[in-house]
């Protein structure tokens, strides 16, 4: 299977994070952009029985793929190979959490999004070290460290993550 077919799946698999940009609803085969039809080839034969929901998402999708650097697609398509090596039971219980974040109020989700960020931000060991740190503890602690982190001045928090 070519590594474009296997992102392009891959995103219609876990890519229910995208918000919906308002695209135009339920476009036919016919009227997609040449560029469109290349991109969303493995899907003409069911394109027309599709809702039309799943047709604007997969050309959002697509469209995204190919605004995406040689980097950046190399970086989904491990993603995809590490989504597809779990386990069926850890790929429902991401799901599962996933589908619970979008029920969150937006400024909730963009806590969690800045958070996530500011963690990528982190360098790779210190990240491997906080994520062990986590993996450690018992679900008491790291409610109270939610809980604390957040009074917490930066200073303190540099402090804890550097402990």
């Amino acid at each position: 299977m070519n590594r474009f077919l296997m992102v392009l799946i891959m995103l219609t698999v876990v890519g229910g994070a995208l918000p919906a940009w308002g695209e135009s609803a339920g476009v036919s085969w016919d009227q997609l952009t040449r560029e469109e039809q290349q991109l969303l080839k493995p899907f003409k034969e069911q394109w027309e029985g599709m809702p039309p929901e799943k047709r604007d998402r997969l050309r959002r999708r697509a469209e995204r793929w190919g605004r995406m650097a040689p980097e950046e697609r190399r970086e989904a398509e491990e993603r995809y190979k590490r989504w597809r090596e779990l386990p069926p039971e850890q790929r429902e219980k991401i799901r599962k959490r996933f589908s619970e974040f979008r029920k969150l109020p937006p400024e909730e989700q963009e806590k969690i999004r800045n958070r996530y960020r500011w963690f990528r931000t982190l360098p790779p060991e210190q990240r491997r070290v906080l994520h062990e740190k986590w993996h450690r503890m018992t679900p008491e602690e790291r409610q109270g460290l939610r809980e604390r982190w957040h009074s917490m001045t930066p200073a303190e928090q540099q402090d804890f993550l550097r402990k």
